[in-house]
């Protein structure tokens, strides 16, 4: 029988085994294998590797993992960049939810000053700040919204997810950054974002929180799962 070809994610981000979103990630990656028959290689590109982001071609899909302030901030966004204008299927989640933003406010909007405060403290032009009310280790409701791939992903109206998280997008911009094809796929109780899509895009999606970090109770995150299908996609492969 010859044997199925293999998908190739790539994990950008900075691996580090003491952050529970990095233990979680193999076991989200390889219990979606399990359940679609889909062969998953996936390989961890430090940020400081992605460089022109040369290393990435021939990858599949590119998730952009949590744990920032990144080693090389411009190698993240650089990969988010790629995945972004190349139609590469995409995943953020924490850091690469604040990331995105970061990437698209320079690159798409021409906000070329635009900086993370968790880099950039003192920057009047920090689009990503501290969030009024800190998520570390916070697990709490999201509505997503009706029509959106996180809401088919999840096939529900809301979820309850965790976080790990002290930053989130400056309140006051979110009407300007949402006015293209970014949308907003998902609030939570006090009408903060916590996941966005990008519109005529194959597969570009980022959250807040750390979806993955299911896989460590034992189940399958249904938007990880949407990730490897979409990428699998991009090949012509599916479970």
């Amino acid at each position: 029988m010859k044997q199925k070809q293999a998908i190739r994610i790539a994990l950008v981000g900075d691996y580090d085994q003491s952050v529970p979103a990095h233990q979680a990630i193999p076991v989200a990656l390889n219990r979606v294998a399990d359940e679609t028959a889909i062969v998953v290689d996936f390989q961890w590109i430090p940020t400081p590797d992605v460089e022109d982001a040369a290393v990435l071609k021939g990858f599949d899909g590119i998730w952009c993992v949590p744990a920032s302030p990144y080693r090389d901030m411009n190698g993240a966004l650089t990969a988010i960049r790629f995945a972004r204008e190349g139609r590469v299927p995409f995943l953020g989640t924490c850091g690469g939810f604040q990331h995105a933003l970061l990437e698209y406010a320079r690159n798409h909007l021409g906000w070329v000053d635009a900086e993370h405060a968790e880099t950039a403290p003192d920057s009047d032009q920090a689009i990503i700040t501290v969030l009024s009310c800190s998520l570390v280790e916070a697990f709490a409701p999201i509505r997503l919204l009706p029509g959106s791939r996180i809401a088919k992903a999840y096939a529900a109206k809301e979820t309850q997810e965790r976080y790990r998280c002290r930053y989130g997008l400056r309140k006051e911009l979110e009407a300007r950054i949402f006015a293209g094809p970014l949308k907003v796929a998902g609030y939570d109780d006090d009408e903060e974002i916590r996941a966005m899509e990008l519109d005529g895009h194959p597969f570009f999606v980022a959250t807040l929180f750390q979806p993955e970090r299911a896989a460590l109770e034992g189940n399958t995150p249904p938007l990880v799962k949407a990730f490897v299908l979409a990428s699998a996609g991009k090949r012509g492969l599916s479970g």
